[in-house]
């Protein structure tokens, strides 16, 4: 796929094409007419990472095209960054161009905002960095008024402090004042790419779950984005996730937005499958009385790889379905598993990456 073309008099055509792709993919299972969800068409991306390219005196951001992986395409703007890495982006560059000792192989630099304001950025070098380089770290973060990492292989160096503090307001439909959500990133480990859209998947999820009751269940909860957002329209939340640092920050983001309805287990989706079927006891389950729960509802955000057979069939003895998809490919291998005892309710895109085939999707599955 070549690098894509940021055009914002092109991205209503762009997007229409994709609902219709989504729309006639699913037409086989009785979806309903999807809500959609656009993204901005500019400055929507609070991730980005682009390699280093050094040629002479020059210092150049650089992406690569799939056509020619060896040939760089220098970067002077990127029109889907947030405002904030894109106005940081030239002053970071001139800065790094002129101190040799920060900009020695320096070969890759990554950006991570948010929508309330913070910045942090990673140089990611091909030599280890001394006490020297820290130094000079100190003084760049300082005068650009960022947290920014040092990485090289096997080290980790921190400046300030490696997560961001997100907070944002939040419209939830079942609180007419709305909710003001906080979130830790930590550095490495995955966040929603596009804030906007982000919020709009929170509140389209939380208006599915209206009348659902009982207890939730949620696999892949990440840092417990839809957590936060999701465990107050529950009796009680049951959450899991693999990640170790991304069950770090999702308790001290229960924590911090006040959220005492959920337990948070490290364990794995087959693992959780096992554990709920009894086959299999976990000593990290041994404080969770597992006969207590009435679920309702099972909340899954899989990776792009989608549901295994066996949580497909752990899926099935819910009464309800909601699906988070980054991969509309592998959700319609999983509706066709579960067509048999669940049909779509309700539908949505989110249209989390403008520019690009990718789409994220949403259904609400409900017992026949």
């Amino acid at each position: 796929m070549p690098l894509p073309s940021f055009d914002p008099t092109t991205y209503a055509a762009q997007l229409a094409d994709k609902v219709a792709r989504f729309t006639n993919d699913f037409a086989p299972f009785g979806v309903p007419a999807p809500t959609v969800f656009a993204s901005a068409p500019r400055h929507y991306r609070l991730r980005a990472e682009f390699r280093i390219w050094h040629e002479g005196a020059r210092m150049d951001y650089a992406m690569f095209d799939p056509a020619a992986p060896k040939t760089p395409v220098p970067i002077e703007d990127f029109p889907p960054a947030a405002a904030p890495i894109g106005t940081l982006m030239p002053r970071l560059r001139d800065r790094l161009r002129d101190d040799p000792l920060l900009r020695r192989a320096l070969f890759q630099i990554d950006f991570l905002a948010t929508l309330s304001g913070e910045l942090m950025v990673t140089l990611i070098y091909h030599r280890r960095l001394d006490a020297d380089w820290e130094s000079a770290a100190h003084a760049l973060a300082g005068e650009l008024g960022i947290q920014l990492i040092g990485r090289s292989r096997g080290q980790k160096l921190v400046i300030g402090r490696d997560w961001l503090q997100e907070s944002f307001e939040f419209a939830d439909p079942a609180t007419p004042a709305g909710r003001h959500l906080r979130y830790r990133q930590i550095e490495g480990s995955f966040s929603q790419p596009n804030g906007g859209v982000n919020r709009q998947m929170l509140g389209w999820a939380c208006a599915r779950t209206d009348g659902l009751g009982g207890d939730l269940l949620e696999l892949y909860c990440g840092n417990g984005n839809f957590t936060v957002a999701l465990a107050p329209r529950f009796r009680r939340v049951l959450a899991t996730e693999v990640s170790k640092s991304s069950v770090q920050a999702a308790r001290h983001n229960l924590i911090d937005n006040g959220i005492d309805n959920v337990e948070l287990v490290r364990m794995s989706s087959d693992e959780i499958s096992a554990a709920l079927a009894r086959t299999r006891p976990f000593q990290r389950m041994k404080h969770i009385d597992l006969d207590s729960y009435r679920f309702s509802t099972l909340f899954v955000d899989p990776p792009r790889s989608g549901l295994d057979a066996a949580t497909c069939a752990l899926a099935r003895e819910f009464p309800h379905i909601l699906y988070i998809s980054c991969n509309p490919e592998t959700l319609r291998e999983n509706v066709a598993a579960l067509q048999a005892t669940h049909a779509i309710a309700a539908a949505a895109v989110f249209d989390q990456f403008p520019y690009t085939p990718h789409l994220e999707c949403g259904l609400l599955l409900s017992r026949r």
